[in-house]
This record gives C-alpha cells, structure tokens and sequence, in this order.
C-alpha cells in the first residue's frame, strides 16, 4: 500500500522554521512520508536531527543546491495522539527580554524566535513566568503577544511579577496574562516537575 506524501517548502525561511514547518505537519498525519526542501545545510541538518530525535526512519537528497529531507511515518496510537495535545508538567521562567547576554538587539531576535518555537511546539509548558523585564513581553507594543496568546488561548498560564510591572511603570500595559506576586512565582517554579529559566 502506497503511502500518503505531503511537502514541505522550507526554502528561504529563516531557523527555526524549517524544523517547526516540517515538524507540525509530522505531528497532523498519523502516517505518510514528509518531504521538507530546504536551501542550505544548517536546515538540511536541523531537520535531519528532527527526525533522528523522532525514531523516523529519513533519507536526504540534493537537487539544484536544494535538499530534500523524506522522513517516513508509521501509525500513531490514538493514546499517543491524545497525549501530545496536553500541556507539559514544565514551568517556564522568563528573566529578561533578550535571550542571552552580549548583543542587546540579537538577544531580542532570539527571545522572539525562542518564543515562537514555543507556541509552535507541543506539548506545551503549563505555566510561563515572566519577571524583571520579560514582563515588558506580554505589554503593549511586544512583538511576541500574538504567540503569547496563542499559547494563552491552549490553556498555558502566564503570570507577570506585579513588582517588576510597577517598577518599570507598564502596568497599565499589560495585554495578557495575570499579575502575580513572588509567592506565586516561587511556588509556580518550585512545585513544577520541571522548570527552566531562560533569560
């Protein structure tokens, strides 16, 4: 039997997309082959990497300085479906608005980019913290309150230190989300059966 095909035009868009594309349309089919094409070798490799991290069975190929990743999947148990819908025993803690130190506007793309893996990933982390300035995220004028309230809107809690609202004087601002106090956060962070901070 003949399996279904679906492709995935990766070509031009920027990391982590490609892996994100490709991995959205692996987590809607229960079985089938996806074809990503991607145009350089940093995606060709992310990708791969994806399916290696899935157990899938891939192959690459190169045509006209493009690659062409097939990943073959078999069937899904229904309860194995079921259970990537639901939201992961994972707090988030944000610290900042940038991710990393070193080059403020790089640390910017990349707290932008972390934030729409985020949402474009499941399952998703039960609650997001937000303190110092990473409150400014879920405030008017943030460039990632779309995503932010996507994950909102699937059930993920995120909270906003009330201090860090006051302190930077954005509370009027805020968009989404709770405002919370550090009681809260702390035991947000310290009853999770994960937690990562990321700042």
């Amino acid at each position: 039997m003949t399996k279904d095909t679906f492709t995935i035009d990766a070509r031009k868009e920027a990391c982590p997309r490609p892996v994100i594309m490709t991995k959205k349309k692996l987590d809607e089919i229960g079985e089938g082959i996806v074809t990503a094409i991607v145009d350089n070798e940093v995606a060709k490799e992310n990708v791969s990497k994806l399916a290696n991290s899935l157990s899938y069975e891939f192959t690459v190929e190169e045509k006209d300085n493009d690659y062409y990743i097939s990943i073959n999947k078999g069937n899904i148990k229904i309860e194995e479906q079921a259970s990537n819908s639901k939201l992961a025993d994972l707090t988030i803690a944000l610290t900042s608005d940038r991710m990393g130190r070193g080059d403020d506007k790089l640390g910017k793309i990349l707290m932008k980019s972390f934030i729409y893996t985020l949402s474009e990933t499941l399952p998703y982390p039960e609650t997001i913290v937000l303190y110092n300035s990473a409150v400014r995220l879920s405030c008017e004028g943030s460039e990632v309150l779309d995503d932010l309230r996507k994950l909102e809107d699937a059930g993920v809690e995120i909270i906003s230190c009330g201090t860090c609202l006051d302190f930077l004087e954005i509370k009027d601002n805020l968009r989404l989300g709770s405002i919370s106090n550090m009681y809260t956060i702390y035991e947000k962070i310290s009853q999770a059966g994960k937690n990562i901070s990321i700042g």
